[in-house]
């Protein structure tokens, strides 16, 4: 059962999968796929929440092995937790309502929220409840995780029985259509 009014006109429903806020650019893209579609085409978004430990994580990193083996626990004591985890929220929020936006303002129908689950499993679930007939998901290039296959669009086609289409962020279709589904800078 789809989530949107369908006022007798038939829906075409795309999940999308962002891993960040669309940009306009983007959202025309994605738009332009479905020109031709008489239906109404109706976009489910799915932002994944930012994981503040990891994000906390990365950031420890980045300091000098000095720094953090001179006074580890200061450096962790320093650290507000739930600050960082109702940042990763407000920013995801913020993303999210960047999307919907970018893709209403390129003439689309779109409906999102942000999910705390793993990413593929939301997609699978969002997939079945709007009985989507296909799936967008929208990266940065993750040349390893592509190569080895334990991406996004990998671990989706191997679960859904609708075409999952790979759109690399900020790269128009011509930069997209080398030899790498999308790797430009070889």
């Amino acid at each position: 059962m789809s989530d949107n009014i369908n006022d007798g006109v038939g829906t075409y429903d795309v999940v999308l999968l962002v891993e960040a806020a669309m940009s306009k650019g983007d959202a025309t893209q994605v738009r332009s796929l479905h020109s031709d579609i008489e239906d109404q085409v109706v976009y489910h978004v799915l932002l994944p929440l930012e994981d503040a430990a990891a994000r906390i994580e990365a950031s420890l990193g980045t300091l000098g092995a000095g720094d953090v083996m001179a006074a580890p626990a200061m450096v962790m004591s320093d650290v507000d937790l739930d600050a960082v985890r109702q940042e990763c929220r407000d920013r995801s929020a913020k993303d999210l309502a960047t999307t919907l936006a970018s893709i209403e303002a390129a003439g689309g129908r779109a409906l999102g929220s942000v999910t705390s689950e793993p990413p593929v499993d939301a997609l699978v679930a969002k997939v079945g409840e709007v009985d989507a007939r296909e799936v967008i998901v929208l990266t940065r290039p993750h040349l390893v995780a592509d190569f080895f296959h334990v991406d996004w669009t990998s671990r989706a086609r191997r679960k859904l029985g609708v075409p999952v289409l790979h759109l690399l962020e900020r790269e128009n279709f011509d930069e997209q259509a080398g030899g790498g589904e999308g790797v430009t800078g070889f």
